[in-house]
């Protein structure tokens, strides 16, 4: 663990020249780390890729890569692992993402990801906004996978279902889907990240380093 995160310590000071100052490559960076960027293909509730997302991957400031790699380690003993779906999102992504929401005659992905929920309704409820904490680059978005085979552990709803069964501590959920829910919030915390009641899945670092700079940088 000590030689991983002095690893991340040296590749955060010295960043790839294909990655935006000042963010790191999590995939890299974080040892057994599962991918599955949403926003960078057409999984995902717009159904197509993102502006901004031009490869998937996670992109992260050093600080907040460092506490997900922390996270990861504790989580080993148990079997289980991150899988992430989303970190740094360019500004120019939230743009798109606002744009969509306000386009009512685009609802083909409303089945899969807000079926319960009226497509106008989405900013009242808090599921889209005009900004993101995303853009400052110490969020994610992430599930809970077994080790063992990559399956992801049962979270009661998908990612992005834009419904009140996603907030963490939704009443309707089986028991072992709220203690695989409870598991992925107290390891974030104890790694120094904040949940974000609403949605289980959606975590920023505590002690972010740019609370009030959203970035712009594509991800390439």
């Amino acid at each position: 663990m000590r030689a991983a995160l002095t690893g991340l310590a040296l590749a955060a000071s010295q960043p790839a020249a294909a990655e935006p100052d000042p963010f790191v490559d999590a995939g890299r960076l974080v040892p057994g780390l599962v991918l599955d960027m949403r926003y960078a293909g057409s999984d995902n509730f717009v159904g197509r890729p993102i502006a901004g997302y031009e490869a998937p991957r996670c992109l992260l400031t050093p600080q907040a890569a460092r506490a997900l790699a922390r996270v990861q380690a504790a989580l080993a003993p148990e079997g289980i692992g991150l899988k992430v779906f989303d970190c740094y999102r360019p500004r120019r992504a939230v743009a798109d993402f606002a744009a969509w929401a306000r386009d009512a005659a685009d609802i083909r992905m409303k089945a899969a990801y807000y079926p319960r929920t009226d497509k106008a309704d989405l900013f009242r409820l808090g599921y889209i906004a005009e900004r993101s904490s995303h853009s400052r680059g110490s969020t994610v978005d992430l599930t809970l996978v077994r080790r063992a085979d990559g399956s992801e552990c049962d979270m009661g709803t998908p990612f992005d279902l834009f419904d009140p069964a996603s907030a963490t501590d939704f009443p309707g959920i089986t028991p072992e889907q709220a203690r695989n829910r409870h598991r992925l919030r107290d390891a974030m915390i104890r790694g120094g990240f904040v949940p974000y009641p609403q949605e289980w899945w959606h975590f920023t670092l505590k002690a972010e380093p740019y609370p009030d700079t959203a970035f712009d940088h594509p991800i390439r």
